[in-house]
């Protein structure tokens, strides 16, 4: 069965940085797109970062692309995402989220499996 497991989450101040994993097992991260959402509260699911099976290729959202960089490691069949420079909107769940077959890669909705979340908490 295919199951994603996220860690890394936790409290920081703001301007620091954290490593979010994704660890894949019942899937190789390497073919599949790989994607990292995060919800805060009261709003909807936000797309942050993926990364394309085969070529490796990634995307963000504009309001990290300056700060982040999303990765995997195929022999952990593991997915990173590096976050630098936090500030308190970064606060949120961050969801790994696992796809094959489809074409969006930005949107909840194009995925298929989903981890637990990991909370970030960014303080001021």
């Amino acid at each position: 069965q295919v199951q994603l497991v996220e860690s890394g989450g936790g409290l920081v101040q703001a301007g620091g940085s954290l490593r979010l994993s994704c660890a894949a097992s019942g899937l190789t991260v390497s073919t599949y797109d790989m994607g990292w959402f995060r919800q805060a509260p009261g709003k909807e699911r936000e797309f942050v970062a993926s990364i394309r099976g085969g070529d490796g290729s990634t995307t963000y959202a504009d309001s990290v692309k300056a700060r982040s960089t999303v990765s995997r490691d195929n022999a952990k069949n593991t997915v990173y995402l590096q976050m630098n420079s936090l500030k308190p909107e970064d606060t949120a769940v961050y969801y790994c989220a696992a796809k094959f077959g489809g074409s969006i890669r930005v949107e909840p909705s194009g995925y298929l499996y989903w981890g637990q979340g990991t909370l970030v908490t960014v303080s001021s």
